[in-house]
């Protein structure tokens, strides 16, 4: 049996139905035993909105007023009595069970699937399973219009069927109409059998996604402006009707690993995809989301992975994963276990903890837990800051694809400088430092192109490149990490970069024009440093090291080798000369490795490793080579080099006041060997700034 079903919204009416997030308003709906073509009783009940606010075109199309409105039942209400008079109907007709069957599938995927999870009450199992006539229609007749030009009316008029649609109520024409429809289907010409049901899947599936499977760009949306807390299965509920496809969920990061509010969704096909664009600003709670499509590409950059213990991790289908936050760095797997208690069980015990380290094998401090159901997950979320040794941890509903995301690009995770070019040519340069006299031997580029990079600039200045002093393209970040569209330039002398500034300014870069000025060292450092320049002096930067821009690189390849020969970069704002009790005595003279292409002889680079999950940055150096370390032994009295890359950490978010006294506090509980690291980044008598680098952190 069938049970014909028409309904109407409070809004938009025929092919933009549900696209609005308006709610129901009416239901008509009829019985239809196929076999031996009886019908039942028509029913038609009107449902009461909480937003009585009719549209124009609902108001023309319908007739309905909120005053009628006003009167009838609430929709939980009308479902219950659909589903008693459904079943009070068939048992007249001798019949026990029925499916569904709709003008289109508007009506079920957008209306009455994404309204009734906003309102919290669950759906019987007759809305997950349900015929399209227009699809049917199509398969009985090949030769009539397509499936998404079809409605109720033209399939009358292609059978000729009467359409005056002035003789009946609204909703009772359209469901008279949708019957006769069937039973021409069904005559001895045609003899159409309903075989294969539209569903509706019951919850989302969670899985894997390798980055070799093959993604069709038509099936993937990007949602924008998600709260930072959703997890996947509230990205399923708020495209609750449409079929996600497993694992089809992928919260994106942004470098420091945290949600940025954005998603890719995968639907099992490109209907289901067009059907979830039309839910573009509809709500997830206060908040609109946007909806754009996306491609396969993208989405196998944020959910693909080939790692094989991660892979290991997410094979056990349909678990709620948990991520773990702020676990002290010597927390073991049974320290986890411990703290999560009896209560709420780990999937597999061990095998269902996974931890994050770097690349070389230190833990981060997150960890992500499988858990086999819901209850549990909840047990573990309500210990969110509960304390394991003398750290309170943080609990958060995490996705497969954040677990590929966050654990896949720790063990890619690689410096800004991802490879370096071959062959490596050493020479022993002038030693290099950032100018801070007040000769105006720097040049300042403003209103570069965002895309700029070296090579640009080096284009630009044309003949003057070769009066740019080594190391001295210093290109100037926002506090996003984002080009700001400056770059200062160190010219070997003031005359140089007087003839730069004449020269170039106002050139042609690409399709802007770049402004050029004449400028002191101090002047660069200060906004190296933070501080802007403006027409009435310095402003004094805030309390932060400087952004010096790295080369760009791509966030998800593999990993890069770097050789033993590797340079090894200082830079001075960083790692400061240290200062000696014989001021006059020139400096000694530091061992560098240059790449050989030109371009790269003039940036400067600082190595940043991305930093990981909701930590703070991590600073890491390439290693110096023996040989470099050797050569500066034999010249100089001392030369700062740090050991180990993760030697040096950085603490951001200080308050202004903040000495060295209560950092020291801080790092209670932790050794670190003094020595001559100490150092005052040099600026000027306006700003100064102490850089406490230690030698080593050792845990107690």
């Amino acid at each position: 049996s069938l049970v014909v079903l028409f309904g109407a919204t409070a809004g938009a009416y025929g092919a933009k139905l549900g696209s609005d997030e308006r709610e129901l308003i009416l239901l008509v709906w009829q019985v239809v035993d196929l076999p031996s073509k009886k019908v039942g009783t028509l029913h038609k009940s009107l449902v009461k909105a909480d937003n009585l606010d009719l549209s124009d075109q609902c108001r023309e199309v319908s007739g309905l007023t909120p005053e009628g409105l006003g009167k009838a039942e609430p929709l939980d209400r009308v479902l219950q009595q659909f589903s008693q008079l459904v079943s009070s109907d068939l048992k007249v007709l001798g019949k026990s069970s029925y499916t569904l069957c709709s003008d289109g599938q508007l009506l079920i995927r957008q209306v009455l699937h994404p309204e009734t999870s906003k309102k919290n009450f669950l759906l019987s199992d007759c809305f997950y399973s349900f015929y399209d006539l227009r699809k049917e229609f199509h398969t009985c007749y090949p030769g009539s219009a397509p499936v998404k030009d079809q409605t109720i009316k033209t399939m009358a008029e292609y059978l000729g069927l009467g359409t005056d649609e002035t003789e009946e109520d609204f909703g009772v024409w359209q469901v008279k109409t949708m019957v006769a429809i069937i039973f021409s289907m069904l005559s001895e010409s045609c003899n159409h059998i309903f075989t294969e049901p539209e569903t509706v899947k019951y919850k989302y599936e969670t899985g894997p996604c390798s980055k070799s499977e093959t993604v069709d760009s038509e099936t993937v949306i990007r949602a924008r402006g998600l709260p930072w807390q959703s997890s996947d299965q509230d990205i399923a509920r708020f495209f609750k009707g449409l079929n996600i496809a497993k694992g089809g969920v992928a919260l994106c990061l942004n470098a420091q690993g945290r949600r940025n509010g954005e998603a890719l969704v995968r639907f099992v096909s490109s209907e289901q995809r067009d059907l979830a664009l039309e839910r573009h600003k509809h709500h997830m709670g206060s908040r609109y989301i946007e909806v754009y499509k996306a491609t396969g590409e993208e989405f196998l950059k944020i959910a693909g992975g080939t790692s094989n213990e991660v892979a290991q991790f997410l094979s056990k289908e349909n678990q709620v994963i948990i991520r773990m936050r702020g676990l002290p760095f010597t927390a073991t797997q049974e320290d986890v276990l411990g703290f999560l208690g009896p209560e709420c069980p780990v999937t597999g015990g061990k095998e269902g903890l996974l931890f994050v380290k770097y690349p070389d094998g230190r833990p981060t401090g997150d960890a992500f837990v499988l858990f086999s159901c819901e209850e549990y997950a909840q047990n573990a979320l309500k210990k969110h800051k509960e304390i394991l040794g003398k750290r309170y941890i943080e609990l958060f509903r995490s996705t497969a694809a954040e677990v590929q995301q966050v654990v896949l690009n720790r063990y890619m995770s690689t410096p800004l400088i991802p490879t370096l070019p071959t062959p490596i040519i050493p020479v022993i340069p002038p030693p290099y430092t950032i100018a801070t006299g007040s000769v105006r031997d720097c040049v300042r580029l403003r209103g570069l192109p965002y895309t700029a990079g070296i090579d640009d600039i080096l284009e630009f200045m044309g003949d003057a490149t070769a009066d740019i002093k080594p190391h001295g393209v210093h290109m100037v970040l926002n506090q996003q990490g984002r080009p700001s569209g400056d770059a200062f330039i160190q010219m070997k002398s003031a005359d140089k970069a007087f003839v730069v500034a004449q020269k170039c300014h106002k050139k042609m870069m690409k399709d802007r024009y770049v402004e050029v000025f004449q400028c002191s060292g101090e002047e660069m450092n200060f906004v190296l440093m933070g501080g802007t320049l403006n027409r009435s002096g310095l402003s004094p930067p805030p309390c932060k090291l400087p952004c010096l821009s790295p080369p760009a690189y791509a966030a998800f390849q593999t990993a890069a080798v770097i050789p033993a020969e590797a340079a090894l970069y200082q830079p001075q704002a960083l790692l400061p000369t240290t200062r000696t009790p014989q001021a006059s005595a020139a400096a000694p003279p530091t061992v560098t490795y240059y790449p050989a292409q030109a371009a790269q002889l003039y940036m400067n680079y600082t190595a940043y490793y991305p930093s990981p999950p909701v930590s703070p940055t991590t600073v890491g150096y390439i290693a110096a080579p023996p040989g470099a370390v050797a050569a500066a032994a034999a010249t100089a009295t001392h030369t700062p080099i740090l050991p180990q890359p993760g030697a040096l950490v950085r603490m951001q978010g200080l308050p202004y006041n903040t000495g060295m006294k209560e950092i020291l506090s801080f790092f209670q509980g932790y050794q670190y060997a003094p020595d001559d690291y100490n150092g005052l980044i040099q600026l000027s008598d306006q700003a100064r700034s102490v850089l406490q680098a230690p030698k080593e952190w050792v845990c107690l």
